[in-house]
């Protein structure tokens, strides 16, 4: 037997084993915030294209510059939080949403790094961030609801669990962070890597909201087993729609925007 070589190769062995979940564990920021900033550029092009649109900024406790869109609605109707995706620009929303006509008032987050917000996201800013929008949003004395799609869903339930909610929307939603990467990653020891947890399922007992929860057959980023989690803990009334497609295709189906606007306006 050649000693050397069986050497070297528990070596290479040895660094393999180290060596990906080190790379896992510090480049999990880049793998689960993709973040989109615009330039001031863009920012003003967008503005000035939604002239009625609040271009809307709060410094957060620690001093970061953070940033939302409000689209306002008529006296009494609702106002809806959105918190989008790990790779969404929300922007996109203010061609959207009016289109969609929706009777409800939306503010749309851009997450920290994200659009127009200055810092770095994380799970405790993400989450910090949204009691800030949440407060801003008790100012104009509209229902609130949340709308959490993808990551945001994460957010979303936070919020649920620490202030009071008119209900919530979730697309593509999940149990934890910690669930959904185990099933990616499954040779590697995610709980002890994972620094943001988003561990919905442990809030959703506690949580009585209404939810509309909206999942993809075939979601190939996450399966809808892990909403299903998430929905059968939940403690308020609940209403699954199961939508045909991937991850990114449930707001191209025809009964996406009518099932909101349902629900929106059941209140």
């Amino acid at each position: 037997m050649d000693w050397r070589l069986l050497g070297a190769l528990l070596k290479f062995v040895a660094a393999l084993a180290l060596g990906v979940p080190l790379a896992a564990y510090l480049m999990q920021d880049k793998l689960i915030f993709l973040a989109r900033p615009l330039s001031e550029r863009e920012h003003r092009a967008i503005a000035a294209r939604h002239p009625d649109v609040a271009d809307v900024f709060l410094q957060a406790a620690d001093g970061t510059r953070v940033h939302a869109w409000h689209l306002k609605a008529a006296d009494k109707a609702p106002l809806v939080l959105y918190f989008g995706g790990n790779a969404e620009e929300v922007s996109w929303l203010l061609d959207e949403l009016p289109r969609r006509k929706l009777d409800a008032g939306w503010l749309l987050v851009d997450y920290r790094g994200y659009g127009s917000s200055g810092g770095a996201p994380s799970e405790r800013a993400l989450n910090a961030d949204a009691l800030l929008w949440y407060d801003y949003g008790l100012k104009t004395g509209a229902q609130i609801f949340a709308f959490g799609r993808s990551l945001g869903s994460g957010v979303a339930v936070h919020l649920a669990a620490e202030r009071p909610l008119a209900g919530l929307v979730l697309v593509a939603p999940f149990d934890s962070l910690e669930a959904v990467a185990r099933h990616h990653y499954a040779l590697l020891p995610v709980k002890l890597l994972l620094r943001h947890r988003f561990d919905s399922v442990a809030l959703a007992p506690r949580i009585t909201a209404p939810l509309l929860c909206i999942v993809a057959t075939h979601d190939e980023v996450i399966p809808a087993v892990h909403a299903k989690r998430l929905y059968d803990a939940w403690s308020g009334t609940k209403r699954w729609l199961a939508l045909p497609g991937g991850h990114n295709e449930t707001d191209n189906q025809s009964d996406y925007w009518p099932a909101v606007q349902a629900f929106l306006a059941a209140r």
